[in-house]
C-alpha cells in the first residue's frame, strides 16, 4: 500500500520511524454530470472573478477572507515558518482506557508501518506495550496543513491510528431528543428485549453493499444494450405508528420466521398482547379455561401447602373407593344374570323331559 506520509512516532526518548498509509477505501460509484442534449462532460474551470480568465494551477494559492469580504493572502512559506512541533512527529501524550473515547471523536482510520529495519525493534516495544496495557494512545500530528488529535491501538500485529475531533468540535445534542414526555411501559421494553433477542448477533464480515451491486448491474445491462426498466419500489410507510405493541410482535415473529424458528411473538418470557395497547401478560401453559389456583396466604406457603395435599389424598381415597364400588357392582350383576341364565336353562331342560314322558305315555296303551 502506498504511504501519504512520513515520520516518526515520538514516545518519551524513543523515536520511531513510520509511514501512514490509509486503512480505509471508498467503493462508491462516482458519476459525471453530463449534458442531456449530447452526453457531453460537464467541466468546471477556475475562472478569476476579476478579469474573467481561465487561471492554470501553478498561478492558483492560498487566502484567508475576512469578515468584511478582503483577503488576506497566505503562502506555503508562511506557514511552514509556524512553530509546529507535530509537522513531521506523531507525538505521543498520554495512554487511557479506551472506553474513554467517544465514538463520535472518530474520524479517519490508518495504519502505521515500521519504515525500514531499524524501527521494528521500537515500534514492536510500542505494540505489545498498548496489548499489555489494554490502552490507547493519544497523539497529535500534522496532516494536510493542520494539526490534528489521533487515537493509536493496535489491531492484529499492526498500529492503527484513528484522527479523533477535538472535543470543541464536537457539537452538543441540543433540541435532537424528543420534546415531548413519552412513557414507555415494561411490557414494551420485554418485547423490544425479545425483538433483540431474535435478531441477535450478525458476522461484520458478511455484511455487503446490495445497492451498489444493483447500480453495476444496471450500468452492465445499459452497456450491453439490454436494459429493461423494473417497476419503482412503492414508498415505504410512513407516519406514526400506531399500535406500538403489535409492530413489535409483528418484528419478533417475523425475525423469528427469518432464522427458521418456531413461535410467535411473546415479549420475555412468553408476554402476549390482550388488547392493543393493553398490559401484556404471560401466557399460561396449562389447558386453556384453567383457573389459576389462589396464592397461599399463610407465610411461606407451608400451611397451604399441607392443606392442598390432605386435600389430594382424600379426592385420590374417594376415587379409589367409587372405583372399588363400581367393581362390586359390576361382579354381583354378572353374578346375578348367570344365576338366572342357569335357572333358566335347568327349568327349561325339567320341561322338556315332562313333555317327553307326556308322549311316550299313549304309544304303550296302543301297544296293549
Amino acid at each position: 500500500m502506498r504511504s501519504i506520509w512520513n515520520g516518526a512516532i515520538s514516545f518519551g526518548l524513543v523515536s520511531i520511524p513510520i509511514k501512514l498509509v490509509n486503512a480505509t477505501e471508498s467503493h462508491s460509484i462516482s458519476f459525471r454530470q453530463i449534458h442531456l442534449a449530447d452526453g457531453g462532460r460537464i467541466r468546471y474551470r477556475k475562472v478569476c472573478e476579476l478579469d474573467g480568465e481561465e487561471v492554470p494551477g501553478a498561478e492558483i494559492g492560498k487566502g484567508y477572507e475576512e469578515a468584511d469580504g478582503s483577503v488576506i493572502p497566505i503562502t506555503d512559506e508562511d506557514l511552514a515558518q509556524l512553530p509546529l512541533a507535530t509537522a513531521k512527529t506523531i507525538e505521543i501524550m498520554s495512554f487511557v482506557p479506551a472506553e474513554e473515547i467517544d465514538p463520535l471523536q472518530m474520524d479517519a482510520a490508518y495504519y502505521l508501518a515500521a519504515n525500514g529495519a531499524t524501527a521494528a525493534k521500537p515500534y514492536t516495544l510500542l505494540r505489545e506495550a498498548l496489548k499489555r496495557s489494554r490502552k490507547v494512545a493519544i497523539a497529535k500530528y500534522a496532516l494536510r496543513g493542520r494539526e490534528r488529535l489521533g487515537m493509536l491501538r493496535v489491531v492484529d500485529d499492526v498500529i492503527a491510528m484513528h484522527g479523533l475531533l477535538w472535543p470543541d468540535e464536537i457539537r452538543a445534542p441540543e433540541g435532537v431528543a424528543p420534546d415531548v414526555e413519552v412513557t414507555v411501559r415494561d411490557a414494551e421494553l420485554d418485547l423490544a428485549d425479545a425483538l433483540m433477542a431474535t435478531l441477535g448477533e450478525v458476522e461484520m464480515a458478511s455484511l455487503h453493499d446490495d445497492y451498489r451491486d444493483a447500480v453495476e448491474a444496471m450500468i452492465a445491462a445499459k452497456a450491453g444494450g439490454a436494459f429493461e426498466p423494473a417497476e419503482a419500489p412503492g414508498e415505504p410507510a410512513g407516519g406514526q405508528v400506531i399500535d406500538l405493541m403489535a409492530a413489535l410482535e409483528k418484528s419478533v415473529r417475523a425475525a423469528k420466521a427469518s432464522r427458521g424458528e418456531a413461535g410467535g411473538a411473546g415479549g420475555a418470557g412468553g408476554a402476549e398482547e390482550t388488547e392493543a395497547g393493553a398490559e401484556v401478560t404471560p401466557m399460561r401453559r396449562g389447558g386453556a379455561g384453567r383457573k389459576s389456583a389462589a396464592a397461599p396466604k399463610a407465610v411461606g406457603g407451608k400451611k397451604s401447602t399441607a392443606a392442598s395435599a390432605k386435600k389430594t389424598a382424600a379426592t385420590a381415597a374417594a376415587k379409589s373407593t367409587s372405583a372399588a364400588s363400581k367393581k362390586k357392582t359390576a361382579a354381583k350383576s354378572t353374578a346375578g344374570k348367570s344365576g338366572t341364565t342357569k335357572s333358566t336353562s335347568t327349568a327349561s331342560a325339567k320341561k322338556t323331559g315332562a313333555g317327553a314322558k307326556k308322549a311316550a305315555t299313549p304309544r304303550k296303551r296302543a301297544s296293549a
